[in-house]
């Protein structure tokens, strides 16, 4: 009986243990609810990204435009133009970006014989991939309008591409409203040739841009024969410095006298003339300009085609690299 009261007194006094709930308390389900609030809620918030980060084309030719530089020399007054007179630029290499066959053959048939390497494409895409895998070229030039990808948004890409900065565009285009122009200028385009193409006109790019002209201008070398002139001279230098100065004075202005006698038909006063530049010249020691001078000669009968002109063009350079190499030497 002792032992059965002991037992009761123990049991009535252990507390009972309180039953589990199977259902989350109260207090962790705010917590839960505000954790994933505090999750959700910024993503619904988040800026989208900025248009800085994805800007156009357009704003990246316009921001990279003083980022590269094409030498360009200014173009003296020409004369007529002749397929002859492409073979100056011989060695350059052009892309030719033209969705037309025939337009194709123009081009093709102009410079066909001088020398110069034309590529062709047949739309904007592959011009683009054809720079993926050369990028010697003087030049591009651009249809505006052409199937795939046109002449615009190839120019831009190009433009966008330092790999590119080297070579120039130039547009082809029927187009020649000063809208259509600015249009070509702000994608990247340099130059602009009118359709139907023009032989005087793409003659001037060539000149004004081509690396080989470019080098030909700076290198004033081998002009004048000093040595020889003094040999002439009898070996005396002094009598060959005197020489020279008269020169420069007497046919300093050769050049213009000559242009003027050419546009006045007188070719029997620009023969005279040539024949007094030839003699003179190979006294001097002047023999490239005599050369030029003889050929321009015999030109002269050439009144058809008056292939003489790209002649006198090349007899102006040369005579001015000439009297600044005498001015130097007195």
């Amino acid at each position: 009986m002792l032992a059965i009261i002991v037992v009761y007194f123990i049991f009535k006094r252990s507390p009972a243990p309180e039953p589990q709930s199977t259902t989350p308390e109260k207090n962790d389900i705010p917590k839960v609810a505000t954790q994933e609030k505090i999750n959700v809620v910024p993503e619904k918030k988040e800026e989208p990204k900025s248009p800085v980060d994805e800007e156009p084309l357009q704003d990246v030719t316009n921001r990279r435009k003083s980022d590269y530089t094409i030498p360009k020399r200014a173009v003296p007054e020409f004369g007529k133009i002749t397929k002859q007179s492409f073979s100056e630029f011989a060695g350059e290499r052009i892309l030719v970006a033209e969705d037309n066959p025939i337009n194709q053959k123009v081009i093709v048939g102009l410079l066909a014989g001088s020398g110069i390497d034309v590529i062709l494409a047949n739309d904007g895409q592959e011009a683009l991939d054809i720079l993926e895998k050369e990028t010697n070229f003087l030049m591009i030039l651009m249809d505006a309008h052409m199937p795939r990808v046109d002449g615009f948004e190839a120019t831009r890409i190009i433009r966008a591409n330092p790999l590119y900065d080297h070579i120039l565009v130039v547009a082809l285009s029927g187009d020649v409203g000063a809208d259509d122009i600015q249009k070509m200028k702000s994608a990247g385009m340099a130059e602009q040739l009118e359709k139907p193409l023009r032989m005087e006109s793409l003659y001037k790019i060539f000149y004004a841009y081509s690396t080989q002209e470019t080098q030909a201008e700076t290198a004033v070398t081998n002009i004048l024969d000093a040595d020889e002139g003094v040999e002439i001279c009898g070996g005396d230098e002094n009598f060959y410095r005197e020489i020279l100065a008269e020169f420069v004075s007497d046919y300093g202005d050769s050049a213009d006298r000559l242009g003027e006698l050419l546009r006045a038909h007188d070719m029997h006063g620009a023969d005279a003339l040539l024949l007094d530049i030839v003699g003179v010249t190979a006294n001097i020691g002047a023999h490239s300009l005599g050369d030029i001078a003889s050929h321009l000669k015999l030109a002269l009968s050439d009144t058809h085609e008056k292939s003489y002109f790209s002649l006198y063009d090349r007899y102006k350079v040369q005579l001015e690299r000439l009297t600044q190499e005498i001015k130097a030497y007195l």
